[in-house]
């Protein structure tokens, strides 16, 4: 563990703000799609994203101190990370989720960080994803972009996993069903249900629609914390979920999917996870924290607990591996014969 010793490494945490507005506000001029035909001098940027050429030149050197652009006589480029991840269209293109849920929703959200701490939040707080997504548009918003950033990570848990044998499969809270389509896609014989909130999978049809999967894809509308769950599964996943709710739902969901599942049958959680002596990584810390912004009640969960929770909540044959580096990790048990 590297401890901070230098005033410089505390003024790059405390003015990170500066660097996430910069990336967000690119995505938002699409300055990385633009630079996807070639490198561009601000001037020629300037004409394509319609702004002014003297802020073009600062907000692309304020990427180029980022490391997300090149500058080379004049002409900016696009950084491989940026090729790759921030270009629209890009195979693993994840810019919209950056864009609208962590730049229009999340960043505003951590600014109730103190009163969720404290345990005060305001009349006019959110407390809740429940609360959350009653409002339509915010539930639209957060899904269609958290449907772009959950594609990487689905497509990698497909690879990752054999469910061969698999015939049914509950995904609780999963979205827009960007894992459950993933997951079908890989396994021919594999058939989902997910469980969300109404205005969540009235859109989740349409994305299952899309992937000609309507019939093999099905949705039970409603709190997962609260709606009855059908048996007879054979693998239960829960991305994403744990640090969403009250730490006080952990115990209950792991004794509704042991209820859930067929004998043999596999529970798997994806979700922002630390290490069990709390020293990061820093990427999960922080998005436990971020999720405490809007859930007070939220825990940080650690792999030690993952691995004590799973064997007395009934699962056997418990492992836990990282999945997005430094981020998520995945942890998998088996329900006993």
């Amino acid at each position: 563990m590297t401890l901070l010793t230098e005033a410089d490494e505390i003024s790059h945490i405390a003015f990170g703000f500066m660097g996430s507005k910069a990336l967000f506000a690119a995505l938002e001029l699409q300055v990385f799609t633009h630079l996807d035909d070639g490198a561009l001098s601000a001037a020629d940027l300037a004409s394509r994203a319609d702004v002014h050429p003297d802020r073009a030149e600062t907000l692309l050197t304020a990427l180029a101190g980022l490391g997300l652009v090149t500058v080379q006589n004049g002409l900016f480029g696009n950084s491989p990370a940026a090729e790759a991840f921030l270009v629209k269209g890009a195979k693993y293109d994840f810019g919209d989720y950056l864009r609208l849920q962590v730049g229009q929703q999340m960043y505003g959200l951590l600014d109730q960080i103190e009163g969720a701490l404290q345990g005060d939040l305001g009349a006019e707080d959110t407390k809740s994803y429940a609360e959350w997504f009653a409002d339509p548009d915010q539930a639209r918003l957060y899904s269609e972009s958290q449907h772009a950033g959950s594609l990487g990570p689905a497509r990698q848990l497909a690879r990752a996993l054999d469910l061969s044998g698999a015939r049914q499969m509950l995904d609780v809270g999963g979205g827009t069903g960007a894992f459950a389509i993933s997951l079908c896609k890989k396994n021919p014989d594999l058939k989902a249900t997910i469980v969300d909130f109404p205005n969540v999978a009235s859109l989740g049809h349409d994305y299952v629609a899309r992937a000609d999967l309507s019939d093999r894809i099905s949705y039970i509308p409603g709190n997962a914390l609260e709606t009855d769950w059908p048996d007879g599964q054979d693998v239960v996943l829960m991305s994403y979920l744990f640090s969403g709710v009250p730490g006080t739902a952990h115990d209950g969901l792991l004794a509704k999917a042991l209820a859930a599942l067929n004998p043999s049958g596999r529970l798997l959680i994806h979700d922002f996870v630390v290490r069990a002596d709390r020293s990061g990584p820093v990427l999960a810390a922080l998005w436990q924290l971020q999720h405490t912004a809007f859930t007070p009640k939220a825990r940080s969960i650690d792999e030690g607990w993952l691995a004590r929770a799973l064997p007395e909540a009934g699962f056997a044959d418990v492992t836990i591996t990282p999945m997005i580096p430094e981020m998520t990790m995945l942890a998998q048990g088996v329900k006993p014969v």
